[in-house]
């Protein structure tokens, strides 16, 4: 992958991880819980500064992989567990202790960073929409989609690449790409197109399809164009992508569970995000805030699954506690989140492997 394509993939979930966090920063200061420490990217700390109003310290570390948000009682100086033991038997505590707060006030701040994520996938939804416009049917130049076995992917034309001239003739629009392939039918014909700022060229030979059998086709689908809507039309585009978004990530989920054999291929891990972020970067900034949109869904929806070490582990105990009228003992609660923090890395390693073993298989090596 390009250097700088990964660098603007990490920055990009870094920033999307960082405004997750400041969810959970927001809501904790709402409810009059002390942040410790606010801190942009992880390891050692490059800078940092103290607030003087709130003393929170605020880091901006080596690693510039996510970042945290670090609340008072659960810093590890005091053993979470004994300090809610302790509360629960009438030990006094600061009242900017999360864990000094009642089970209503400690489930909004820790269901506050995925909510952050839907918050942040709507505004990048409604403002790609407001700013940039929405797709149509008209086509551009730049190839969208091959089909497996045509002429331009047999030639090595890849979803990305803009088409520039065809027999020496420049292609200025969609529509002149379009109807020059569709016009040249078992004629062979010479393809220009950039890629990464560089030239390349093939010949082939346009072949009529089983729906279209008297037009020729090189087998890929061109970019649609955007065009520019109102701002109401925006925001309706917007909550309609976000619902969309929604329910194809939760069918995935589910299907995970009813029918994990023919599911699990369409999990994607960190590698295969990545591939896909480089190639977002290609399509333009439509397509790459889209999928920045859509990678902030995925965040809130896998944060809230109810696994031990996620927010929707915590909150799942917390809603627990509210149910039962006192809290899971906590060392039990500890135990369960260190087996589900894991259950956790092992599912991450086996998406990894997916993703390695789906990379080399496309590209015969890493």
């Amino acid at each position: 992958m390009n250097p700088e394509k990964l660098i603007v993939f990490l920055v990009n979930l870094s920033v999307l991880v960082v405004l997750h966090e400041y969810g959970h920063f927001i809501v904790a200061r709402l409810c009059g819980v002390r942040v410790t420490d606010f801190a942009v990217g992880f390891g050692p700390t490059l800078l940092k500064w103290t607030s003087k109003r709130s003393g929170t310290n605020y880091r901006i570390n080596l690693l510039p992989l996510g970042g945290y948000c670090q609340m008072k009682g659960e810093d590890g100086k005091t053993n979470e567990a004994e300090q809610q033991r302790q509360f629960r038997h009438g030990v006094a505590y600061d009242s900017d202790n999360f864990q000094a707060k009642t089970a209503l006030q400690r489930l909004a701040i820790v269901l506050a960073g995925p909510v952050a994520n839907f918050i942040v996938a709507l505004l990048l939804l409604f403002s790609t929409a407001a700013l940039i416009g929405v797709q149509g049917d008209k086509p551009t130049t730049v190839v969208q989609q091959l089909v497996a076995g045509l002429p331009a992917d047999q030639a090595g034309l890849h979803a990305g690449d803009r088409i520039i001239s065809i027999d020496g003739r420049p292609t200025p629009d969609g529509k002149v790409l379009v109807d020059t392939i569709h016009h040249a039918l078992g004629r062979r014909i010479h393809v220009v197109y950039v890629r990464g700022g560089q030239q390349h060229a093939f010949d082939a030979t346009p072949v009529g399809i089983p729906t279209d059998p008297k037009e020729g086709h090189l087998g890929f689908s061109p970019l649609p164009a955007t065009h520019p809507v109102s701002i109401l039309a925006a925001a309706g585009y917007a909550g309609g992508e976000f619902d969309a978004f929604i329910m194809s990530t939760v069918g995935v989920l589910g299907g995970l569970v009813t029918h994990p054999a023919s599911v699990a291929g369409q999990v994607t891990g960190p590698i295969g995000i990545a591939q896909i972020s480089a190639q977002a970067q290609d399509f333009g900034p439509y397509i790459f805030l889209r999928l920045s949109a859509m990678l902030s869904i995925s965040l809130g929806i896998f944060n809230l699954l109810p696994i031990p070490a996620l927010d929707g582990g915590r909150a799942a105990f917390i809603l627990v506690e509210m149910l039962r009228g006192r809290p899971v003992d906590p060392e039990k609660e500890a135990l369960v989140h260190v087996g589900g923090f894991a259950v956790l890395i092992a599912l991450m390693l086996a998406v990894s492997y997916h993703d390695i073993s789906a990379f080399a298989s496309r590209h015969g090596q890493l």
